[in-house]
């Protein structure tokens, strides 16, 4: 076991003299035999990821603020059906790549929400474990889920990412956490089912008709969220994106969570544990939404209800 710790720290000071440029990789893909550059050096692949602004953090309910302004977003086109290619790109060591991806009409927008503007949707892509175990970006309290999906948008006004990504608040992305269930959950059949014509990187196959409506919670269930200004997830880790992160879960079953790890990247090894792990707020503040504190007060009118009935009873 020493021989072989020794051999992997001059193996890597060795590479690391010879490769300085190398390609970011996620932390179940750094080996002594591929020195990629994990999320802790990720500030050597883009300064950028060294800032202190960046994406995913650990959410501390306790510590949010509620903000009035966070009502219920509006969402245009989201239930309309469209047809796109999901797309395994393996990750080529490129900037904003993404491992799972579908590119998404423009139809569909999301305003409202204290956003500054109507912003369009580009693409939608997931981030998860090992067959099913922790694998989310951000976490709440903590608690990491099985899997995590953003949905990304950029300002209407604008026409590409790079361009929105030169504004502070060009980025909206939201973010919605996967949970495992006792069932199949239907709705993403076809998803799941796409997977298994995409194991291997730099393939893709088409999606039929998708619409983000049947992917996401029902709109009930999607006025408690997070607010927070934050970054890419990869590099560059770009600080231009407006974060809203939804605390109602999306069920999956553990064959479905599981289907997403029979991927496999470009050296062939599984596709697992595809997440950067959380990073420092550094004062930022967190915001929740007015529906938490309306949730939390009706408890509290409940339990006094409940309390003036029980005194009158024992009168």
């Amino acid at each position: 076991m020493r021989t072989h710790i020794v051999f992997c720290f001059v193996f890597a000071f060795a590479s690391l003299k010879t490769s300085l440029g190398a390609e970011w990789c996620y932390q179940s893909q750094v080996t002594c035999a591929k020195p990629c550059q994990g999320p802790l050096k990720w500030p050597e692949v883009a300064a950028t990821c060294g800032g202190k602004a960046q994406s995913p953090i650990n959410i501390v309910t306790k510590k949010t603020l509620t903000d009035g302004r966070l009502q219920p977003l509006s969402y245009t086109g989201y239930q309309y059906a469209f047809q796109s290619d999901i797309i395994n790109n393996g990750h080529s060591g490129n900037f904003c790549v993404h491992i799972v991806q579908v590119n998404l009409p423009d139809s569909a927008k999301i305003e409202g929400g204290n956003l500054e503007s109507s912003y369009k949707a580009i693409q939608l892509h997931f981030h998860w474990g090992a067959d099913g175990g922790p694998g989310s970006e951000h976490t709440i309290d903590g608690e990491q889920y099985p899997m995590e999906m953003h949905i990304v948008h950029i300002k209407q006004r604008y026409h590409s990412l790079s361009e929105a990504l030169k504004d502070k608040s060009g980025v909206a992305v939201l973010g919605f956490f996967y949970q495992e269930s006792g069932s199949s959950n239907r709705k993403y059949d076809s998803v799941i089912n796409a997977l298994k014509n995409i194991i291997r990187p730099g393939t893709n196959t088409t999606l039929y008709d998708l619409s983000l409506e049947t992917l996401i919670p029902s709109h009930s269930d999607l006025t408690v969220y997070y607010r927070y200004q934050g970054s890419l997830t990869t590099p560059q880790c770009d600080e231009a994106v407006v974060w809203t992160v939804f605390e109602n879960t999306i069920p999956l079953s553990k064959q479905q969570l599981s289907a997403f790890s029979q991927l496999s990247f470009a050296d062939g090894q599984k596709m697992t544990s595809t997440f950067r792990p959380v990073q420092p707020l550094y004062g930022r503040e967190v915001y929740r939404s007015s529906a938490v504190a309306v949730w939390v007060n009706s408890g509290l009118l409940l339990c006094s209800v409940l309390s003036v009935v029980a005194l009158n009873l024992s009168d």
